[in-house]
């Protein structure tokens, strides 16, 4: 499967901050025999990201993307926003099921404003910030994860 991989952080956009977040999808996805098309860290802009999404979908240039960051309650974060404004299908229970998982490790799951959706034949995912929820979260969805594009990429009976 081909993936990539969105961080969504202005500070390590600038170079300011590593990418400890970005690095955890991209070890967990290589380990599980997927590759890595594109990783990129962007500033943390709706429109920014919503285009970058947009074009990898449309163009056909991966399976799966995967965003880290922006997901949260400050200010900046627009990282779910920015997926539903592009998805033609949400899939609400992946968010869902990230939450309910990771509430019984910390109550400040409940803060997660993640969103999960379908754009023609590629799902998009959102994942918390910080790398310790990220793999938490990556680890305990990814076999869903993977069916679930499988079922995308299908063609429709006829």
């Amino acid at each position: 499967m081909r993936v990539a991989i969105i961080t969504a952080s202005t500070p390590i956009y600038r170079g300011q901050e590593e990418d400890a977040s970005g690095r955890v999808i991209q070890r967990i996805m290589e380990e599980a025999g997927h590759t890595i098309v594109f990783m990129k860290a962007l500033p943390c802009d709706k429109t920014v990201l919503s285009t970058v999404m947009q074009r990898m979908a449309d163009g056909h240039l991966t399976d799966l993307i995967l965003t880290t960051g922006g997901s949260g309650c400050a200010a900046g974060d627009c990282t779910p926003e920015a997926t539903l404004e592009i998805v033609d299908r949400p899939v609400v229970g992946i968010p869902e099921a990230m939450r309910a998982y990771t509430l019984q490790m910390t109550k400040r799951a409940m803060l997660n404003r993640s969103a999960a959706g379908i754009r023609g034949d590629v799902l998009i995912v959102n994942l918390p910030g910080k790398p310790n929820a990220v793999k938490q979260c990556l680890e305990y969805m990814l076999p869903e994860i993977i069916h679930a594009v499988g079922l995308v990429q299908q063609k429709p009976a006829e």
